[in-house]
């Protein structure tokens, strides 16, 4: 007795699915046929992935990316020198992404934008990676405007960004 399937046929797929057999019994060879294999149309459904609208906001600072930084090249001093010349480069990057943007020099947006992205999230910049991430998807859909638009957080967040490395981290030789 074969079971009823739970793909319905339409009659456009090329391969037959072989009915189910009692045991012991040899299962029949899948035969090329007009019969359709067709998934549910609840199926796409159920496979999206559910993604909320509104995530939380990411730490402005997570003091644990700098440690990690610092045990990767098995030397802290050269990670609390990576976050210094972060701190003390914030101006110019910022300066380098409005100006591109600006001028709507879209392979100068990206490469400012990525940079921006990779180094404060080294530095363990979060909010302001999650920002520029938000940016880069923004340039990627060709939304200049959008872009544009988020220029104003962006120089928010990396001020504070850079605000919060100094005062929570020794960044300077005494």
């Amino acid at each position: 007795m074969s079971l009823p399937s739970a793909c319905p046929d339409d009659g456009e797929a090329s391969i037959a699915l072989a009915p189910t057999t009692s045991p012991g019994l040899p299962a029949p060879a899948l035969t090329a046929s007009s019969a359709p294999v067709t998934l549910p149309e609840v199926l796409p459904e159920a496979l999206q992935e559910v993604i909320p609208e509104d995530l939380p906001p990411a730490p402005l600072v997570d003091p644990a990316a700098l440690q990690d930084l610092g045990a990767q090249l098995d030397n802290p001093a050269v990670a609390k020198g990576f976050a210094r010349d972060y701190t003390r480069m914030w101006d110019q990057r910022y300066r380098t992404l409005a100006s591109a943007l600006e001028r709507g020099d879209l392979a100068g947006s990206m490469d400012a934008v990525l940079s921006l992205k990779t180094s404060s999230a080294m530095v363990g910049g979060l909010r302001l990676a999650q920002l520029a991430g938000e940016l880069e998807n923004a340039l990627r859909a060709g939304d200049i405007g959008r872009a544009l638009s988020l220029l104003r957080d962006v120089a928010a967040r990396g001020g504070e960004t850079v605000d919060e490395l100094q005062f929570s981290y020794v960044l300077w030789d005494s």
